[in-house]
């Protein structure tokens, strides 16, 4: 556990929760391309990825959206041991990253449908990322002052 002042942060706990987020966020970037693809008949443009690590594009969107949910846990990390409500910040900063995320599609020259498909999953995978992430701050960042959480 590391300790500053009176809050304790239980980072093993905190970084597993961010594992299993990530694994989460990678289905759902997975699992909302292959409903775009089978179920509407839209390709998602394979510019939703940020990388081009693997021979798919679903395992460049898969992979992108894991790597932010480690990235998210990382900034969770540090603003519980450097602000004074980090849930508050953690919620507000990946609020406004996922409306970003949500946007983005729109400025490429896709079509409408392909526009709207990426913008859903990027929705559903900066609400998973942030829900879960938030859960996770709640068990495992403590003050000590301020908490009947021993």
């Amino acid at each position: 556990m590391v300790e500053q002042l009176n809050i304790v942060v239980d980072w093993k706990r905190l970084w597993a929760g961010g594992l299993a987020t990530a694994g989460v966020a990678a289905l759902i970037a997975w699992l909302g391309t292959l409903v775009c693809r089978a179920l509407l008949d839209v390709d998602v443009a394979d510019s939703a990825a940020a990388f081009d690590v693997t021979d798919t594009f679903v395992g460049n969107y898969a992979l992108t959206a894991a790597l932010f949910a480690l990235v998210a846990t990382a900034l969770a990390h540090v603003l519980s041991l450097t602000t004074p409500t980090p849930r508050a910040f953690f919620s507000w900063i990946v609020g406004l990253l996922t409306a970003a995320a949500v946007v983005l599609p729109f400025t490429r020259g896709d079509d409408l449908a392909i526009q709207v498909c990426a913008a859903v999953i990027n929705l559903l995978i900066g609400a998973a990322i942030g829900s879960l992430l938030s859960t996770v701050l709640s068990r495992t960042v403590f003050d000590r002052e301020r908490s009947w959480q021993g």
